[in-house]
């Protein structure tokens, strides 16, 4: 059924000339609020959801769907269960012990008011410090903006800025030219990102700087991002190479008109998606969870590395052969797992000003896992529940010692350290997304949350798991504030 037809995104004159009701509120409620003043639950029409692709048919195609991230991100827990991975030793006596000290944060930042908890996306961390600069940003706008173009401005900003999320280091920091403020890794990445695009870097309209565009980022190199993000000698930051290479290609990918539409910008995904023959229209448009997973897959595919693993010449992204896994000569595809933890943070992050400002629910939204990244699975690490066998702890370490050589690279607090590609890594990231829905079923549980008023993942995500592995990691590595683990990143996995 077709909402709305694609249309300019210049601005118009919104019904009322009001700006937009910006609550912090969960994903689970995205509807206005009732006369009261108090949000109110609304269940939504059954929306049939696709099935997996055939991975006998068609073996790509399963892997870069949502659904295979989970499925067989099982089998390595599965494994792990029995304590029979190849490079960790699990010990399942630590499970409770790891959700108890989530839930210790939970309480102590939401107790009891759980429902506040907004899901986890990008844009609390624009507001690192207590300020609410979307909501500036917005406030900034004049009043003929209305909210579909907001949602496009936010669209384009919240792309850009999940592609420049990767880890950025021990040293790298960020002052911000607004407050004069020091941020560092996702939230300085965030502010970053931010003044760029209020800067106008990202788009070629000299009249409307907060926007992204093809032509836009064509104009990006090197040279420029490490301006925008204060790159020196003496302030490094890992991947900026890559990270640029990412903006670039996606450039390219923003050509794709019928997605895209003529301006080449992000934000008008949300005319393609409003339109979907798959969207609803019930009290708000109700958009399945894979057709903007697919959406993303299918558009972004070519801002990939090259390099990465490909299956019958179709490259697959964020997904790596993992030797815990089956092993067939025919079947080549059953020893791998995907992750796609870019095109999920970027998935989580851009369903919220969807559903904030235009009250867009996703049906599906529970297909998403938890994100596969050096935060989650450190809390694991750091908790007990997974150690790292001797003979890689080793070779970890002799790669952190070389790298400890080049200039910039962290030298403080020593870890193990392997490539992204690194069997080492793969198994982490594939049993760290297992635990983490194995955890939430226990938080739930030592909350005594039931029913609706359960947490879901990205709540836990938010409140929990990814505050808490940070949290851990400040205690352990308080010098560097780590991970237990550290990846050699190219600027686009983590």
């Amino acid at each position: 059924m077709r909402l709305f037809g694609r249309k300019s995104s210049k601005p118009a004159i919104s019904p009322n000339g009001s700006q937009p009701n910006m609550s912090n509120g969960s994903l689970k409620s995205p509807i206005p609020q009732s006369a009261n003043g108090s949000k109110t639950m609304m269940s939504f029409p059954e929306v049939p959801l696709p099935k997996a692709p055939d991975p006998a048919l068609d073996p790509a195609a399963y892997l870069r769907s949502i659904y295979a991230v989970r499925e067989r991100s099982r089998l390595v827990l599965e494994t792990a269960k029995k304590n029979q991975l190849k490079h960790f030793v699990v010990d399942m006596t630590k499970f409770q012990e790891t959700a108890a000290y989530v839930v210790s944060i939970i309480k102590r930042d939401y107790a009891p008011d759980y429902a506040s908890i907004p899901p986890h996306g990008r844009w609390q961390h624009f507001e690192v410090g207590g300020r609410p600069r979307i909501d500036q940003l917005m406030a900034s706008w004049p009043s003929s903006v209305d909210n579909q173009e907001r949602t496009r401005r936010l669209i384009d900003l919240f792309l850009v800025s999940v592609l420049l999320d990767a880890g950025a280091g021990t040293k790298w920091q960020y002052k911000s030219k607004e407050s004069g403020k020091i941020y560092r890794r996702s939230e300085g990445l965030a502010v970053a990102s931010l003044e760029m695009f209020k800067a106008g870097l990202f788009s070629s309209d000299i009249n409307e700087p907060c926007q992204v565009d093809s032509n836009g980022l064509k104009r990006l190199d090197v040279k420029a991002m490490a301006r925008g993000l204060q790159v020196t000698d003496e302030n490094p930051i890992d991947g900026l190479t890559g990270r640029t290479g990412l903006l670039l290609r996606l450039a390219d990918a923003l050509q794709n008109q019928e997605v895209f539409g003529l301006e080449a910008r992000p934000g008008n995904m949300l005319d393609y998606l409003l339109s979907h023959p798959t969207t609803q229209a019930s009290s708000v448009p109700i958009i399945p969870l894979p057709t903007l997973w697919n959406l993303l897959m299918d558009s972004l595919t070519q801002i990939w590395p090259a390099t990465r693993t490909q299956i019958d010449g179709i490259s697959i992204g964020d997904a790596w052969p993992c030797s815990v896994m089956p092993s067939h000569p025919t079947h080549p595809w059953e020893n791998i797992v995907p992750f796609h933890k870019l095109t999920q943070w970027l998935t989580y992050s851009l369903m919220v000003p969807m559903t904030k400002l235009l009250h867009v629910h996703f049906a599906g939204s529970e297909l998403l896992t938890g994100l596969p990244e050096y935060r989650n699975g450190g809390l694991f690490v750091d908790t007990g529940l997974l150690t790292l066998k001797p003979d890689d702890a080793k070779r970890g370490l002799a790669q952190y010692h070389r790298n400890a050589q080049l200039k910039g690279q962290p030298n403080m607090e020593v870890v193990p350290m392997f490539t992204a590609d690194d069997d080492v890594i793969v198994e982490w990231r594939a049993v760290t997304v297992g635990f983490l829905d194995e955890l939430l079923v226990e938080v739930n549980s030592l909350l005594r949350l039931t029913g609706r008023d359960k947490l879901n993942l990205a709540q836990m995500l938010e409140a929990g798991s990814w505050k808490g592995g940070r949290e851990i990691a400040e205690v352990s590595r308080p010098n560097t504030k780590e991970p237990p683990i550290m990846i050699l990143s190219d600027g686009t996995v983590f």
